[in-house]
């Protein structure tokens, strides 16, 4: 099991970087070899994704969502993917630490070389930085989701 936590100050307010990060069909803008993500209800994700020249999908349900605090995600399927991007006000409300923590099991040879030479950390910082110049330039986030999950929810809400 590996672990992977990284952080970036985005400068917007944290409504507009959690509502952005509530917008998962967005994800491809930022994400490297995410594919597509297509949310199937209001906690459910199908992602498609290319890592290290394998293409990889599984669903992903999210298991705890707190408005401007957090998104808890666990894979359902495929390798293990669980994880919690949180979101952090500055003392002056206009600046925000994004920051995501995941838990991954890496199969076979080529994910297990990449996980060992650190390739996962980095493309986690480089979607971090990616996620900051997608909304920084926007200004503005691209929609917004702003329903609570917890836990054992899950099966009841809607979009």
């Amino acid at each position: 099991m590996s672990t992977i936590e990284k952080s970036v100050t985005v400068d917007v307010p944290v409504r507009t970087a959690y509502d952005q990060w509530t917008q998962f069909e967005t994800f491809p803008s930022f994400m490297e070899g995410v594919e597509e993500v297509r949310q199937l209800d209001a906690t459910h994700l199908h992602w498609r994704a290319d890592i290290a020249g394998i293409r990889r999908e599984w669903d992903a349900e999210i298991v705890d969502q707190t408005p401007d605090e957090r998104i808890t995600w666990r894979a359902l399927d495929g390798t293990k993917n669980d994880g919690t991007v949180s979101f952090a006000p500055d003392e002056l409300g206009s600046s925000t630490r994004v920051t995501l923590r995941m838990e991954f099991e890496p199969e076979g040879i080529v994910e297990k070389t990449g996980d060992a030479l650190n390739i996962v950390d980095r493309r986690t910082e480089g979607d971090l930085e990616r996620f900051k110049q997608f909304i920084e330039s926007r200004g503005t986030e691209t929609g917004a989701w702003r329903g609570e999950v917890r836990p054992g929810d899950a099966d009841n809400l809607a979009l």
